[in-house]
């Protein structure tokens, strides 16, 4: 081997034994543990690591080879960031270009007002549609892919700007597309792309954000005028958070309950929410419409350069073509027609062709991710603090405790990535198959990701913020900002507790399937081998392999997610069955929601890393599927050992193997550390990108004093 690591675990599957030796004089131990502290701290310029691959990734199988690959950063660089790179990288280059070379004078100043950030980010998207000629509309519906790459690095320079683009496409553009028809397409689709037609996405109101069944706006149809009528009936039904609308939008697709006139004695019949196109202000004025009330928001804790405001409506009439009829029409004689033959499946259909909002989200958390960690371990790795006596400071990352808070920071950013690549493939295949299956697999998965990556990465921010020390307070270093902005994240497009109880409704949904021998959708495949794995009992001698090789093995890793997962989707199950019989079907689920939110995370989890063990094995370099083994293997580890109490509580893992597990992660965490450089230069993030002086590549510390006038 290389030069020795510390804690270095036993290869075998038989015990490790204690450090020193058993009966060995305390003395020695003591020597020994100061020596491996030593070396831990030691940082040679030529960082070596010496990785165990496992047959697996070369191909073979499942256990390991024995094999040793020594990596060094240098050998990183350029292979493993092609292999992370996108597809699209030619429109986000076009992107930067525009902003740096053609249009600096466009970048956000760190201290600006709420009016100025507004303005700006208003003439970033005129630019970047007009001048630069990107048009992401184009793109959303033929090639997601590519205008997902046209977000991420709109957002990179300000997150503002990719939620104002994401606003405009995504959300008005594509209520228009999506729950439209031909005739609507026709009449905006052009002007929505060149922006003359800025519009609002008006569904979130005050009284109800999550349950969108539960909005009160009204629409009601007027026979004699051939018109809808748009009011807002109390204060609760004021349409809230809605961007555009406080300075820049026109129109609104504004979302409302169907009222129909009848001649019984109900007088109306309320044919569930739809979606309406609702002019806002005058196209030449920019005049507030007769009817339409709008205040401002205010200033928020990030995203201040979207114009959030609030709309009340007192008999606002559009014509009947305004109604987005994809899902439901009415004649002129006031006649309700839907292919859709209940109000719940009218309402399933609009709110799934919405989900591409989720997938946006997700996907640019995990950029948000990229750059946090990548600021946080440039730093880390440049900052020297103490050392062995008479020695040279240490960089900060060779202490454990740093390695702790980031190296498996960095795994997740890893496993993020291409679980995200992967939602994104399948987004795309349904936007252009319309299969059952695959829409299915992708409400679940979007809904999934979007609520765990964002939690996440909000958890990291803080962390990384915390890991710079004093300097990462400054707003220049951009955690702040980055914190501030992407906080949100975790509500909009779906409140994630919500939509984690979304992944374990369809959990049980599928449970049920499973025993009623119907077909799984493609992502709950593994529950029908890991449910019968987990009804059979844990093998006592497998619960004991404490080895290396074992526990990196990917089968174990996957199997042990997979176990963990259906062993709580089964006891949710009974404990379901039981309460409903006291409690009614809402009161248990309210008592099982705690175990139903873990249920979901751990199924997301599984999914995770079965992307990441393909897209280990998918590499073709070796080197660098060697390196993303090691951060694989640091993402699945970390992961079990963070959940250890729900392994020892059924004896999945006996004692010695939780400490093997405990051992071999801050082990493999110093691994990674060793080519963290090359593992974050992966991420292709540019300095102009990155934009934190304690993360600049080079004269950090120079360009840092220069920002304060030195």
């Amino acid at each position: 081997m290389g030069r020795p690591e510390p804690d270095e675990p036993s290869s075998s599957s038989s015990s490790a034994a204690e450090e020193g030796g058993e009966g060995s004089p305390h003395s020695i131990v003591v020597a020994r543990r100061i020596q491996r502290l030593t070396l831990h701290l030691m940082s040679p310029a030529n960082l070596q690591l010496e990785a165990s691959t496992c047959a697996s990734v070369g191909g073979g199988g499942g256990r390991a080879s024995g094999k040793k690959v020594v990596l060094s950063t240098a050998d990183l660089n350029g292979s493993l960031g092609d292999y992370m790179r996108g597809r699209h990288r030619d429109l986000q280059e076009r992107v930067y270009d525009y902003f740096i070379r053609q249009r600096p004078e466009l970048r956000i100043p760190i201290e600006v007002s709420m009016e100025q950030h507004r303005e700006l980010c208003m003439r970033q998207l005129s630019g970047l549609v007009r001048e630069a000629g990107i048009r992401p509309f184009r793109y959303l519906l033929e090639e997601p892919d590519k205008y997902l790459a046209i977000v991420e690095a709109a957002g990179s320079f300000d997150l503002s700007l990719g939620v104002k683009i994401g606003v405009q496409y995504s959300l008005w553009g594509g209520a228009v597309i999506n729950l439209g028809t031909k005739k609507h397409k026709d009449k905006y689709y052009e002007g929505i792309d060149n922006l003359d037609y800025l519009g609002c996405f008006a569904m979130t109101e005050l009284h109800h954000g999550s349950n969108v069944q539960g909005l009160q706006t009204v629409a009601t149809f007027d026979p004699i005028t051939d018109e809808f009528v748009i009011d807002t009936p109390n204060d609760g039904a004021i349409k809230w958070w809605i961007g555009n609308a406080a300075v820049h939008g026109k129109f609104a697709a504004v979302f409302a309950r169907l009222m129909l006139p009848t001649h019984d004695s109900k007088e109306v019949s309320d044919m569930g929410v739809h979606a309406f196109i609702v002019p806002i202000r005058d196209f030449k004025t920019h005049e507030v419409f007769p009817g339409v009330e709008i205040h401002d928001c205010g200033h928020k804790i990030g995203l201040n350069g979207v114009d959030n405001g609030a709309l009340r409506f007192r008999s606002v009439r559009i014509p009947r073509d305004n109604l987005l009829n994809r899902f439901g029409d009415v004649s002129r004689d006031g006649k309700y027609s839907s292919n859709l033959p209940s109000v719940n499946k009218r309402f399933a259909a609009t709110l799934g062709e919405l989900v591409g909002g989720r997938v946006v989200i997700a996907s640019a958390s995990v950029g948000v991710l990229k750059v946090s960690s990548t600021i946080a371990i440039r730093y880390s790795l440049l900052r020297q603090q103490f050392g062995p006596p008479r020695q040279p400071e240490v960089s900060i990352l060779d202490y454990q405790s740093q390695q702790h808070k980031l190296m498996p920071m960095l795994a997740s950013t890893y496993a993020f990535h291409f679980v995200t690549l992967h939602l994104v493939d399948k987004y795309s295949e349904m936007k252009k198959t319309n299969d059952d299956q695959i829409v299915a697999d992708v409400h679940a998965l979007s809904a999934g990701l979007k609520a765990y990556v964002t939690s996440y990465t909000a958890k990291s921010l803080s962390v990384c913020r915390e890991a710079c020390g004093g300097h990462g307070y400054a707003a220049v270093n951009r955690f702040g900002e980055l914190r501030n902005d992407h906080d949100i994240f975790q509500t909009f497009e779906g409140d994630n507790t919500v939509l984690l109880q979304q992944v374990a409704a369809d959990l049980l949904k599928q449970y049920q399937e499973k025993f009623r021998g119907g077909t799984l959708a493609v992502t709950w495949n593994y529950l029908r081998e890991s449910m019968s794995s987990y009804l059979s009992q844990p093998n006592p001698v497998t619960a004991r392999w404490e080895g290396e090789d074992h526990l990196r093995d990917p089968k174990f890793q996957l199997d042990a997610f997979r176990y963990r997962t259906s062993r709580l989707l089964q006891t949710v199950a009974t404990r379901l069955r039981k309460h409903s019989k006291t409690l009614g079907s809402f009161g248990a689920w309210n008592r099982c929601l705690n175990h139903l939110l873990t249920l979901a995370e751990s199924h997301v989890e599984s999914v995770i890393l079965a992307r990441f063990i393909h897209a280990v094995e998918s590499c073709p370099d070796g080197n660098s599927r060697a390196a993303l083994k090691l951060v694989c293997d640091v993402y699945a580890l970390d992961r079990i050992w963070k959940d250890i109490g729900t392994y020892r509580n059924v004896d999945y893992v006996a004692p010695n193997k939780a400490k093997a597990i405990h051992k071999l992660v801050e082990y493999l965490s110093y691994q990674v550390r060793n080519i963290a450089k090359g593992l974050v230069d992966a991420f292709d993030l540019p300095d102009y990108v990155t934009r934190a002086p304690i993360a600049m590549q080079s004269e950090a510390y120079a360009q840092y004093t220069q920002h304060v006038g030195f």
